[in-house]
């Protein structure tokens, strides 16, 4: 992937305004993130040599600022370091006893999640109960054929709010603050499908995929005349089931859809799972479920009292980290973040239970969360990195907390630790690329940037950031992180992420060499 980097750059014909020496290119950025337009905000830059390990430039390195999703590249880093890339999740079948001959399972099947994320639509070519076929595959393996019990979702694994601390309200009823579960299905999203109405003055038509009992559209919509405004929106109460369709569409307008958050996405999973049991032809007597960390602390799960009828492993951590990086997808970095905190929890319910001789529900009221585990490993994760102690202060790990902090000097020295990493080359290649893929797909083209810079984007109402890679005119390997806050463009043409590209370009096109 680097070696196709560098071909396509090398056949670029070389900007006559390039920077020539170090002198040239440092004074070109000086003048860029010191013009009076950005007095008002804050901008933060560090750019350092993967090759001599000499920085080429700094701006405010030393500073804290809002990374954003930057922050994915933090997360993601711990999962890749603390796990290994070919770790996987697993989703267990419990149950008390085997089924009996007659393939009968007369107990409940408790579904257990630990925050795989790949039961999703995509994964289904459109059928979501496809996705779940694999479970089900897993149980008829097992030899059962009717389960007379309930059929319960757990997803007890991950313990905490199903929201990253610091989240604002109004982020939690769009795809990007879908809640955190450990039996997460279609990214914990529901799509909502818009019509006109036959006439005028007639509600507009409403469907939701994939189909659901378990959440409500209140239709408070209008069909108006051809050639009016459309304009939909949709609410949802937090905590609520329910979604407010209001608005308007006119006549002759094709499907309007959007993705809206639910609550409680384990209900979801086990209703679609009775769904797909029921079309292979295994039948469910009990009721449908679920069970959260809440109700665990009354009545513990006891997994070793249970028989694992079967399970199903996620794709590769390696895999999931692409998932992530490339359209910057905040659940599935939360989850790993989850993930990564319930697995020290447990081993630190297990150090009490060695230690005191408490049983186990006695240990775990009073525990951090999951989250709060994840953060402490992702602290110690990062002094080995070699990042100073207070560079980085982050309360949950996608970035879309606005009290989420870091220097660029931190970024810096992340960027540099993974790049001689076991895991360097899927770090890298899972970024998005320049002009070619993920959130960086329409920037940087035509420039000796495009198919060359592979970095991180982060976008928040008043925080942009972009950090990464990028390979100069020269051949030189560079690592930056660009961090801009609270700057409001004066026109367009002047946006945040055009201003992060401005100090891009000289980079790629730098025809000296930082050793010069």
């Amino acid at each position: 992937m680097l070696l196709f980097s560098l071909l396509a750059v090398s056949a670029l014909a070389q900007p006559t305004n390039a920077p020539a020496t170090l002198a040239e290119l440092q004074q070109r950025l000086g003048e860029h993130v010191n013009h009076p337009r950005f007095a008002a905000g804050s901008f933060g830059v560090k750019v350092v040599s993967l090759d001599t390990g000499k920085t080429l430039f700094e701006h405010d390195a030393a500073k804290l600022f809002s990374p954003a999703s930057n922050c994915k590249l933090y997360t993601m880093a711990l999962a890749l370091d603390k796990l290994g890339g070919d770790y996987r999740i697993k989703t267990s079948l419990y149950a008390a006893a085997k089924p009996d001959k007659r393939g009968n399972l007369k107990s409940d099947l408790i579904v257990y999640g630990r925050g795989d994320p790949g039961f999703n639509l995509k994964q289904g070519n459109g059928d979501i109960l496809r996705v779940l076929q694999p479970l089900v595959a897993a149980l008829t393996n097992a030899g059962v054929r009717r389960i007379s019990g309930d059929l319960i979702g757990d997803d007890s694994f991950i313990v905490g709010s199903p929201f990253g601390s610091g989240w604002v309200w109004d982020d939690m009823n769009y795809y990007y603050g879908a809640e955190i579960s450990a039996l997460t299905i279609n990214d914990n999203t529901l799509q909502v499908s818009v019509k006109p109405g036959a006439s005028p003055g007639k509600p507009c038509q409403l469907s939701i995929t994939p189909a659901t009992s378990l959440v409500v559209l209140s239709n408070r919509t209008q069909t108006i005349t051809a050639g009016g405004r459309r304009e939909i929106n949709f609410y949802r109460p937090l905590g609520q089931n329910v979604i407010y369709v209001t608005g308007q569409m006119p006549l002759g307008q094709t499907n309007f859809t959007d993705d809206v958050t639910m609550s409680n996405p384990a209900g979801l999973f086990v209703e679609l799972f009775r769904e797909a049991l029921k079309r292979n032809g295994i039948k469910v007597s009990g009721a449908t479920r679920t069970v959260n960390w809440l109700d665990r602390q009354g009545q513990p799960l006891d997994t070793s009292s249970l028989v694992e009828l079967g399970a199903v492993e996620s794709r590769q951590m390696r895999e999931i980290n692409i998932a992530v990086q490339k359209p910057s997808q905040n659940l599935y970095t939360d989850l790993m973040l989850a993930h990564v905190g319930s697995l020290e929890r447990e081993r630190a319910i297990q150090n009490r239970d060695a230690s005191s001789q408490t049983n186990r529900s006695e240990t775990v009221v009073g525990l951090p969360t999951s989250e709060d585990f994840g953060i402490r490993e992702l602290d110690k994760f990062l002094a080995k990195a070699g990042v100073k102690r207070g560079d980085v202060r982050f309360e949950e790990g996608s970035g879309l907390s606005r009290n989420n902090l870091a220097t660029p000097n931190a970024t810096i020295a992340l960027l540099q630790f993974m790049s001689r990493h076991v895991e360097a080359k899927n770090y890298y290649e899972a970024l998005p690329i320049a002009g070619v893929d993920g959130t960086l797909r329409n920037r940087l083209k035509n420039t000796r940037a495009e198919n060359n810079v592979h970095a991180k984007t982060g976008t928040l109402r008043w925080a942009n950031s972009t950090s990464g890679y990028v390979t100069t005119a020269a051949g030189e390997k560079l690592a930056f992180a660009l961090m801009l806050n609270r700057y409001a463009a004066p026109a367009p043409e002047f946006s945040a992420r055009a201003e992060l590209d401005k100090i891009i370009v000289p980079l790629a096109d730098f025809t000296g060499r930082s050793d010069q």
